[in-house]
């Protein structure tokens, strides 16, 4: 069963890839803010309807979560104005090798000192060799 939430998450990044060069394209030819706003707006309204039909949540729940879980759409929004930004000018594969790296250290950070109340996996020499490896890698790519 497991594998049936590997191949989701493969299919989840293949989207994201699609979804940067179609907004930076977007970008290129309305506007940063612009498509970004229209990337949201879009996918607001698909969510909207997502939720009507399949959703079983409780919205009234939101009064009672920590108000810190509720910046994760404007983490999104910089995200998508970042990607519609970047990809017309680096290309998709410059831009993630940035996302990517951007990704791990932080999860480094938040995995080291059990950030927003995670469990500790401490930094250890290994885990560093490896985060040097790949800020190589992002150097050599971009390196003419």
């Amino acid at each position: 069963m497991k594998w049936v939430y590997l191949l989701m998450a493969l299919v989840g990044g293949v989207a994201v890839g699609i979804q940067a060069v179609v907004n930076g394209g977007l970008g290129k030819r309305i506007g940063v803010i612009e498509a970004s706003f229209m990337s949201f707006l879009i996918g607001t309204v698909a969510l909207f309807f997502i939720v009507i039909f399949f959703g079983k949540g409780n919205f009234l729940a939101l009064s009672a979560v920590p108000k810190g879980q509720l910046i994760g759409g404007l983490l999104g929004a910089f995200y998508v104005f970042v990607m519609v930004m970047t990809v017309p000018k680096i290309g998709v594969t410059a831009a993630f090798f940035s996302i990517i790296a951007g990704q791990i250290l932080i999860s480094v950070i938040i995995d080291h000192f059990g950030l927003f109340g995670g469990q500790t996996y401490p930094l250890d020499a290994k885990k560093l060799t490896a985060i040097l490896l790949m800020l190589g890698s992002i150097y050599l790519f971009n390196h003419k």
